[in-house]
């Protein structure tokens, strides 16, 4: 039997440290537009001819496909099984999970920018309990107008506009945050993105993982330079 793997930083240390060899079984556009580092293609259909000749037996494979509803992958990693091979992992939450938190990707898509490449990865957190006159003076320093309000586990919660803080009187960051904010994965792309902001009247999101977890803030003046001037990432 394969054991599935939920946590992308398990997986994410698989390759950096070239542990495990990537195997994604979805069909050739989605995997030549992006994949993980180092990952090969195999479809389903050509595992049979292709895992021998292409995969040492002897390191682990992980195999996967677009996300948790897509059941490629665990199909894949049932039939390496039936062909001898005694290590393998099925990274269930796929590609979108790994897109969606911002980590490293290949393909001919890979230089294009997404909310989580310009994303302002240093923006500064607060808490609930924190004093507004304490975040007040954060946001100087850093000449931040937004501050993203986390909690323990880097959970956003909320907003804080200085301006808000600045009229708090005082108080704590929970008396005046902004709860409840919309947020994006770090996978959404910026022209669209910029428009929902504009209709809306937006002016900053917090860019999550999956779990919720802060990646960065994006302010809308920041996300039309990077549409105007468009930025690049390393594949």
């Amino acid at each position: 039997m394969s054991v599935r793997l939920f946590d992308r930083q398990e997986v994410f240390r698989l390759v950096e440290q070239d542990m495990a060899q990537l195997v994604e079984v979805l069909p050739s556009e989605p995997y030549e537009q992006a994949h993980l580092p180092g990952a090969l293609r195999i479809g389903l259909r050509e595992l049979d001819t292709r895992a021998r000749d292409w995969l040492d037996p002897g390191r682990p494979v992980v195999v996967y496909c677009a996300d948790a509803l897509c059941d490629l992958s665990p199909r894949a990693a049932a039939r390496l099984r039936q062909l001898g091979f005694r290590q393998v992992y099925d990274y269930a939450p796929g590609k979108a999970d790994w897109l969606a938190a911002g980590l490293p990707r290949e393909g001919w898509a890979a230089d294009t920018a997404f909310a989580g490449d310009v994303a302002d990865h240093t923006a500064p957190l607060c808490t609930v309990d924190q004093p507004l006159d304490d975040a007040v003076d954060m946001l100087d320093e850093t000449g931040h107008r937004f501050a993203a309000v986390v909690d323990a586990e880097q959970v956003v919660v909320g907003l804080l506009d200085r301006e808000d803080a600045e009229a708090g009187g005082g108080g704590v960051v929970g008396d005046v945050l902004r709860p409840g904010p919309t947020t994006v994965r770090a996978d959404a792309p910026l022209g669209p993105l910029l428009a929902r902001m504009v209709r809306s009247g937006t002016e900053a999101v917090p860019v999550t993982d999956p779990e919720g977890r802060l990646i960065g803030l994006l302010e809308r003046e920041r996300l039309e330079q990077a549409v105007v001037r468009p930025h690049t990432t390393a594949g």
